[in-house]
Formats: structure tokens, C-alpha cells, sequence
């Protein structure tokens, strides 16, 4: 379960926050660090230019076989299809898993670097890394390795795995049912995993499910449907306390981006609302 060490953009001032943002099937860290520097907001700034005080962290995937393309692809799962998401859903778990607890991994190293502020953490990721970015943020929740929240999860063009059974659950945060811990535990369950307990709802719900999420997509994707974004969007309302959502149109790469300057203003907006600690951040926003 070797992964390749990720492509790091230190931040340019003092250090107050880290972003780790997952590339998409089929990219790798420095790829995808380049493609989202080489996009800017209305400001004519790239993100790292508006955040200089952040520490920017592209993890790359492991290579694995691809059952659809038939050959050996840098993604964080193995996906059957990107019409219907739910085939071979079963045979993404291995993948998921291994990702899952590498981003766990990740976030708990950088919140070493920031004294334990996993509050200053936010977490991202486009296509096959939103749904790794999401599942994180369950694991998170799941194992009570990170007991407060994150500054913010952020997912573009993605979709979330395992969305029926999310949806069916949704009402066990309160009521007793299958709830969002014990689905991945069910899911992604491997030996000397903390033990879930239910009285731990209360303390998740004042904690890392207080993470504001931010989903978006766009309305012409061609390779992700919006209704799978729209449909991730509807189950995080249930499980987190806020999760916002944006969709556009006109995006290059067939849709499957974000939308130049208009979606870099919408990430721009909620990573400095999302951010805690406000006074420590430092914005460039010179228009």
C-alpha cells in the first residue's frame, strides 16, 4: 500500500493552513497543481497567490488495474463505469479503503505541523477525489481519529460512493437506524478499527460533522453527470451541518472543471469563510 509522496506548494508568508487537494483519475499531484495554479479568479490571482499563508498538498494515487480502460492507471479506486457508478461498487472497496485511511494519514501528519489545529486542515478533491475527499471526512467520523472539524471539505465534479445506502441511512443520526458510522464501518470495516458506538453521535455532531462542505459541478459535464453531484450534495445536507452547493456551465475540458473566473470566485469565497481562526489568515484579494 505504497503511495508516492506528494507534490507539496509551500505557502509564500508565514504558515497558518494546508490544503490537501486529490486529483481525478488518471492525474497525479504535480499534474493536477499545475492544471489548478494555471486557472485564476476574477481577481487574475491563482488560489496560491490569493492564500499565500497556505500549504498546498497534492497526494498522488497509486497506480492500479482499470477494469474499463483494460491497463494500469494512476486513481484512487478502480471505477467499472462513470454512467452507472454503482457497478462494481463492491470491487471499489479495496481502493477506497487503502485511500481512505492514506488521507486520514495525511491530515493527521499536517495537523502535527499546525499544533493540532485540524481546524486549519481543509480537504478537497475533483472527480475520483471528491469521493475519497467525502469518504475521508465519514472515516474521520467513523475511526474518532479526528474527534473536532476540519476548516472544510471541498468536492468538484464528483460523485459519492455507496449514495443509496447514505440515503437510506440518513435518518440514523438521530433515530437509531444504520447510521453514517456504522455504513462505513460495514463498507470499509478492517481489523483494529475502533469499535463504533452510538453515544458518539452527540460529540460528531459538535465535531468533525460540523465541517462545512462545499460541492460543485458542472451543468455540462460530460463524463460526470450533475446528477451525481446533485445527488452527493442532498445526502451531506443530511449528515454535516452545512453543505453548500454551485453548479455552472462553460467549464473547459468538456465541463469536467471548474468554471474560470466564476468557480474560482464560489472556492475562493468559501475557503476564507471556512477557514477558522480569521485573524490568522492571510488573504491577497487586491483586485
Amino acid at each position: 500500500m505504497t503511495f508516492p509522496p506528494p507534490h507539496i506548494h509551500p505557502p509564500t508568508i508565514s504558515h497558518t493552513h494546508t490544503i490537501i487537494f486529490l486529483h481525478g483519475r488518471g492525474s497525479n499531484g504535480p499534474e493536477f497543481a499545475s492544471d489548478l495554479f494555471s486557472s485564476k479568479s476574477s481577481t487574475h490571482k491563482n488560489l496560491a497567490q490569493t492564500f499565500p499563508s497556505h500549504k498546498w498538498v497534492f497526494p498522488t494515487s497509486r497506480d492500479r488495474w482499470s477494469t474499463t480502460f483494460q491497463e494500469e492507471q494512476c486513481a484512487w479506486f478502480d471505477a467499472h463505469s462513470l454512467d452507472d457508478t454503482t457497478q462494481g461498487s463492491e470491487s471499489q472497496v479495496e481502493g477506497l479503503r487503502e485511500s481512505v485511511f492514506y488521507i486520514l494519514d495525511l491530515l493527521e501528519k499536517e495537523a502535527e505541523v499546525l499544533d493540532g489545529r485540524f481546524e486549519n486542515i481543509l480537504l478537497g478533491g475533483i472527480s475520483q477525489g471528491m469521493g475519497i475527499a467525502l469518504w475521508t471526512l465519514f472515516g474521520a467520523a467513523a475511526t474518532g481519529r479526528i474527534t473536532g472539524r476540519l476548516g472544510g471539505v471541498l468536492g468538484l465534479c464528483g460523485w459519492l460512493h455507496f449514495a443509496e445506502e447514505l440515503e437510506q441511512g440518513s435518518l440514523g443520526l438521530d433515530d437509531g437506524g444504520h447510521t453514517l458510522c456504522e455504513i462505513f464501518h460495514e463498507k470499509m470495516s478492517v481489523p483494529g478499527l475502533k469499535h463504533w458506538k452510538s453515544s458518539w453521535i452527540p460529540m460528531l455532531k459538535k465535531g468533525v460533522l460540523m465541517t462545512p462542505v462545499f460541492l460543485g459541478h458542472g451543468t455540462d459535464d460530460v463524463w460526470i453527470s450533475i446528477r451525481l453531484g446533485m445527488e452527493a450534495h442532498q445526502i451531506m445536507k443530511h449528515f454535516v451541518d452545512r453543505a453548500e452547493w454551485y453548479e455552472f456551465s462553460g467549464a473547459e475540458g468538456d465541463g469536467h472543471w471548474i468554471k474560470e473566473p466564476e468557480g474560482f470566485d464560489q472556492i475562493v469565497r468559501f475557503l476564507r469563510s471556512s477557514s477558522s481562526n480569521s485573524s490568522e489568515v492571510v488573504v491577497d484579494d487586491n483586485i
